[in-house]
This record gives C-alpha cells, sequence and structure tokens, in this order.
C-alpha cells in the first residue's frame, strides 16, 4: 500500500458510522479472513447508504448523527 492509500484509508476510517463499523466487524468475522473491508470500502459505502435510506423510508424518521455520516 503506498503513502496515498494510507491516507485515504485514514481518512475514511474517521468518517465511519457505527453501521459502517458493524459491516466491517461482520465481514471480518463472516469474511474468514478473505474481505478486506478497507479495499470494500466504497461497496460498503453504497451498501450502508441504501440500508440506511430503506430504514428512513420505513419508519419515516432519521437516523441520529451517530448512525449516518
Amino acid at each position: 500500500m503506498d503513502a496515498q492509500q494510507q491516507g485515504n484509508t485514514a481518512a475514511n476510517a474517521g468518517q465511519e458510522d457505527y453501521l459502517d463499523k458493524g459491516l466491517d466487524a461482520a465481514e471480518k468475522k463472516f469474511g474468514q479472513g478473505k474481505v478486506d473491508p478497507t479495499k470494500e470500502r466504497g461497496m460498503n459505502e453504497k451498501v450502508t447508504d441504501k440500508a440506511r435510506g430503506m430504514l428512513e423510508k420505513a419508519t419515516g424518521k432519521d437516523l441520529p448523527a451517530k448512525f449516518s455520516n
């Protein structure tokens, strides 16, 4: 990993909310070490954003800031 990728990874880690961290933990536990959450950050962000949107649409309420970016 070069310096730019390390900087991007550090920046993304600072922006992770609880939903992102939960998905990363599930990937580590159930991915049997084959999934690297830092490499899948873009896809994970799309998945969590979609799930967050569906939950907000279903409940009609916004999620607290600590749960969503």
